[in-house]
């Protein structure tokens, strides 16, 4: 199958890899050629139509009768039996919850969700944000070197996700791996050894949550109890198994991608000559880094949807059925709607227009939080550490089809 819209395709588009090291290194070569030459591609390494222009992402999120979230969640790499069997022995099910409900269970839904991501609620969170970032700040030895990532910027978010939430009896390390082995397992090319070892961590990670949602001791207040006592609309009570879906969603994306974006905050302002320094004492200019880095290097990368019938999107036509991969990571650098994208500005006048976070009902409920704890992070870094460096820019990058940060961020005290 080949797309209509190429013709004769640019050798950049030809030579186009979602999984590729290159591709994870510096995206932005291919993005620009796809959003001047294809805007919506077909690529057929991976059966996706990409779509890379932000005004035609914007339209497939806010028009969700035409373009459903059914897929949203879906393994890329198809599952061998093997996997398939590991899962099944774990009573893995992920039924439609959040990103990939379109149904009119999803409002309801959400609305529990949000309730612990609202405005207030961050903004009482941040002492709690404040205080983890210090113990974890004090940990950093004195002198030499040491890893931001895994010691700060990987940690952080999952301590403040289990205060915020009420979530007990399992480490932050133990949350930590599940969570990032489910992301490897549905948005990456493991192989098919590895697609087993990942399956048992997930399936781990899956009977814990089952046995935490139905074991009916979840802490009053938390997370946990708001699910299992919310209705449907119909008036019976929430299952357990969509309750459990939930859980996973919002434990992987209040943890894992935070934690990407904080290191991919960092390491930008690391690289960004005297940005570390006024980080830490001008007003606002932490929040206003965040922002940028998110409109140019957004941690969640690509989003799916699947098209309900027949529409035309960006001068092709699409059948019911299409399964389109939508370029966050390249609409925020479209320079139809901002000027000079390659350039880190954070004071540019329209920063809130990017799609980092979505658009329309199924924007994402932990935005503000996330937008705080990176803000809280970068200035406690940079305030605690003055003067520390970069030992080297080009350490590795995480690759999957729909998640892009560094793995590390190696640093050097003075």
């Amino acid at each position: 199958m080949t797309s209509p819209a190429l013709g004769a395709s640019a050798p950049v588009i030809d030579a186009f890899d979602l999984f590729s090291d290159d591709f994870a290194r510096d995206p932005y070569p291919w993005l620009e050629s796809l959003r001047a030459e294809a805007p919506v591609h077909f690529d057929p390494g991976t059966g996706l139509w990409l779509v890379s222009r932000y005004q035609d992402v914007r339209h497939v999120l806010l028009a969700p009768d035409d373009f459903l979230p059914d897929n949203a969640q879906h393994a890329v790499t198809p599952l061998p039996f093997g996997v398939l069997r590991v899962l099944a022995r774990a009573g893995f099910n992920l039924p439609p919850a959040l990103a990939n409900n379109g149904s009119d269970s999803h409002p309801g839904l959400r609305r529990v969700v949000t309730r612990f991501f609202n405005a207030q609620r961050v903004a009482a969170a941040v002492p709690v944000i404040e205080r983890i970032a210090d113990e974890l700040l004090d940990a950093v030895p004195a002198s030499g070197g040491c890893d931001l990532f895994t010691s700060f910027a990987q940690v952080l978010p999952c301590r403040v996700l289990m205060e915020l939430l009420g979530i007990e009896g399992v480490p932050p390390a133990t949350l930590i791996r599940w969570s990032d082995a489910s992301l490897e397992l549905f948005w990456g090319r493991p192989t098919p050894e590895r697609q087993l070892e990942l399956a048992e961590l997930v399936g781990e990670f899956h009977r814990w949550l089952t046995e935490t949602v139905a074991g009916g001791t979840a802490r009053p207040g938390s997370f946990v109890e708001a699910l299992t006592d919310h209705r449907l609309p119909g008036g019976e009570r929430l299952d357990v198994e969509t309750a459990v879906a939930a859980c996973f969603f919002v434990f992987i994306a209040g943890q894992s991608t935070t934690g990407q974006l904080i290191a991919t905050v960092l390491r930008h302002a690391l690289t960004e000559p005297g940005m570390w320094a006024r980080v830490a004492s001008e007003d606002g200019l932490a929040r206003a880094w965040v922002e940028e880095v998110l409109r140019r290097e957004p941690p969640v990368t690509t989003w799916r949807r699947v098209t309900a019938r027949p529409v035309e999107l960006g001068g092709v036509n699409l059948p019911e059925g299409a399964q389109l991969l939508l370029m966050l990571l390249g609409s925020g650098s479209d320079p139809e709607v901002f000027d000079a994208p390659e350039r880190m500005c954070p004071h540019r006048a329209n920063i809130r227009r990017h799609l980092a976070f979505g658009v329309g009902r199924h924007r994402c409920p932990g935005a503000s939080l996330a937008r705080t704890e990176a803000t809280v992070a970068l200035r406690a870094a940079a305030r605690r550490l003055p003067g520390v460096r970069l030992s080297t820019a080009d350490g590795p990058m995480l690759g999957l089809l729909s998640f892009r940060a560094p793995l590390r961020v190696p640093v050097e005290r003075p």
